[in-house]
């Protein structure tokens, strides 16, 4: 594949077809941690069956605590699935600037700074390939997603990977990422102090089902949940 991230993320994104599910589409890096035990990750979805898209940040500080920033309310972004497993979910400005073909910033009010540049593996090139050519019914089949995921972790050397099971309000997910790039470069500053340099944390961090990648990893893809219910899952509303 040819085309860069910036070009592929510029497109107009359509919400993914699904019967009964919630359904997002968009790109995001899917977590990168810090060697000083802070991590990061974030969600642009342009596209999302509950209405408009919205932009998310996760942060988790070296304490183990994690807050969600969403520029939608936590009942229509990223808490409504794993608030309950946080300790604040906050609306804020978020804002995702390209500056070059591989190279973005993320900002969240004046509060964080995060510059990404990204790259390509062997491994990323050949996942990248798999999810161009693999049919609509292999993505929607969970022993097809368990097998990816584990075959994922190894060859990406990040970890444990999951890309189905059950979130910590209790919805079951299905993740489909269907274009990867490595996260070659990263500077964080949170609350004007720099976070320092990319590393794996001594534990690999996990929200229920859903673990973070030991290793920064930008995805291109779509996600689905179960129906939001009242009655069987947890409010949007966070822990704290």
């Amino acid at each position: 594949m040819t085309d860069n991230p910036r070009s592929i993320v510029e497109r107009t994104m359509a919400v993914p077809p699904g019967d009964g599910q919630e359904r997002f589409a968009g790109y995001g890096v899917m977590g990168e941690p810090f060697a000083s035990g802070h991590y990061l990750a974030m969600r642009h979805f342009p596209a999302s069956s509950l209405g408009s898209g919205y932009d998310s940040v996760w942060h988790r500080d070296p304490a183990g605590s994690w807050v969600i920033y969403s520029s939608s309310p936590p009942e229509a972004s990223c808490a409504r699935y794993f608030g309950s497993a946080v300790e604040e979910a906050r609306t804020a400005e978020i804002a995702v600037t390209w500056s070059g073909p591989f190279a973005f910033t993320v900002t969240v009010d004046k509060w964080l700074v995060w510059d990404l540049e990204l790259g390509r593996s062997a491994a990323t090139a050949a996942m990248t390939t798999l999810g161009e050519l693999m049919p609509g019914a292999l993505w929607r089949s969970n022993a097809v997603l368990s097998a990816m995921g584990r075959a994922a972790g190894p060859s990406l050397g990040v970890g444990r990977v999951r890309l189905t099971g059950t979130t910590p309000n209790g919805q079951r997910f299905r993740a489909n990422p269907r274009m990867l790039w490595t996260v070659d470069a990263s500077r964080a500053t949170i609350d004007g102090v720099d976070v320092g340099p990319s590393g794996p944390l001594s534990v690999q961090a996990r929200l229920g089902d859903f673990w973070l990648p030991q290793r920064g990893m930008f995805v291109v893809g779509e996600s689905y949940f179960e129906a939001y219910d009242a009655t069987r899952h947890q409010s949007a509303r966070p822990r704290g």
